[in-house]
Order: C-alpha cells, then sequence, then structure tokens
C-alpha cells in the first residue's frame, strides 16, 4: 500500500510539474502589440473609502504592469464628487479614526504614483460641495477649476478613459 501511495503521489507531482512548465506566460502582450505609449484618464469618483484605497492601489499595479511590459504609461488621475473627502490630509477626526488604514493606504498611493510620473488632479467644485479645504489636497495633486472639464480635455487630447465604479 506504501508503494502505492509514493506512485500516486510521484506521478500527481510529476504531472503538476509538467503543467507548470507547459502554462503560458500571463501578460498583455496580444492588447499592446506594437505599442510603446500610452495616453490614459482615470475618472475617480466613489462613495467609500475603502474602495477608493483598493482602486488607488490597483491603479499603482497598472502603472507598473505597463511599465514592465515596455509600455510608457502617460496616466491622467481625475478625482471628483465624495471622494476628493478621502485625499484631504486633515480628514474629520472620527471618520479618520475609523478609516485609518485607508487612508494611509491612499495617501501612500498618491505618492507612489506622483514618483512614477502620474498626474493627478482634484475637482474644485467638488472640495467646495464637500467642504474640503483645497490647502489640506497633497501637493502631489493639482487642484483644477472642473473635473468634468479636466476630462474633456484630457480625451480631446487623445487620452483614453479607464471607467471603474
Amino acid at each position: 500500500m506504501k508503494i502505492l501511495k509514493r506512485i500516486l503521489l510521484t506521478a500527481i507531482l510529476a504531472l503538476g510539474l509538467t503543467t507548470i512548465s507547459n502554462a503560458k506566460e500571463i501578460n498583455d502582450s496580444v492588447a499592446l502589440n506594437g505599442i510603446k505609449e500610452t495616453k490614459s484618464v482615470f475618472l475617480i469618483d466613489f462613495t467609500n473609502v475603502k474602495k477608493t484605497a483598493f482602486y488607488m492601489n490597483i491603479i499603482e499595479g497598472t502603472h507598473k504592469g505597463l511599465v514592465s511590459q515596455g509600455v510608457k504609461p502617460n496616466m491622467v488621475l481625475v478625482f471628483i464628487g465624495e471622494t476628493v473627502k478621502f485625499l484631504s490630509t486633515e480628514p474629520d477626526e472620527a471618520f479618520e479614526m475609523e478609516n485609518e488604514e485607508y487612508l494611509v493606504s491612499i495617501q501612500n498611493s498618491i505618492k507612489n504614483l506622483k514618483k512614477a510620473g502620474v498626474r493627478m488632479e482634484v475637482c474644485a467644485v467638488a472640495t467646495k460641495v464637500f467642504n474640503v479645504k483645497n490647502s489640506t489636497i497633497p501637493k502631489e495633486m493639482d487642484i483644477v477649476a472642473d473635473g468634468f472639464i479636466s476630462l474633456i480635455g484630457w480625451q480631446t487630447q487623445g487620452h483614453k478613459l479607464v471607467p471603474i465604479f
């Protein structure tokens, strides 16, 4: 019985290694065929701090993924709506206590994306509506008069909209 178990285990391991060695590399080479540079604009409008932190991390990964596949990413993030509350360096104290982990993650993503050359714009209409002082928006970000106008401008310049919701 022990010999049968060893043979079975050896066969399973051999099959597993064969499957791993025959696995295709996972990449985006078909979609990126011949592309050296991309132009994208992300419209970010979330009402949830956790979701905002999650997608900021995903966008960081997208930037790194493009670079690792030999493509120069020209990315712009446009923040509108309630999302601007999650960008402030001076959030409401109770909100900060409940969501510290996500707020720290967002601030880290902002710094990392800026270092990577990503432009980030914050809508002044949204900061006014949601009572966020423009002076509390991180220095890595630019305040624009109207996020929708900015979005229109970037798309008119050839940036492709990346819908996230």
